[in-house]
């Protein structure tokens, strides 16, 4: 079943976005359910991260929360909002 993750970062958290990047790109490449897309959400102007959005495919919402919640930039409190939706799949 494929799930989106909405996470809108924090104000002021681009320190420690910067700083948990690269353990995320790591978890991202030896993580345990499937990653259709991901990026970062940005600006209208594309200057500036705003959140992060990930388009996974996974058994059930809660492994998708687990994956979630063992995510880097999660733990490192970049992340102040964060909703998992399940998706059906239209186009594409």
């Amino acid at each position: 079943m494929l799930f989106v993750i909405f996470c809108i970062d924090r104000p002021g958290a681009e320190e420690k976005r910067r700083q948990a990047v690269p353990a995320h790109v790591d978890y991202l490449a030896t993580n345990p359910i499937k990653v259709v897309m991901s990026g970062p959400l940005v600006s209208d102007d594309g200057a500036k991260t705003v959140g992060s959005l990930f388009l996974v495919e996974a058994a059930d919402r809660a492994e998708v929360e687990r994956f979630q919640r063992a995510d880097p930039l999660y733990n490192a409190g970049v992340w102040e909002t964060v909703e998992v939706r399940a998706f059906n799949k239209r186009l594409g």
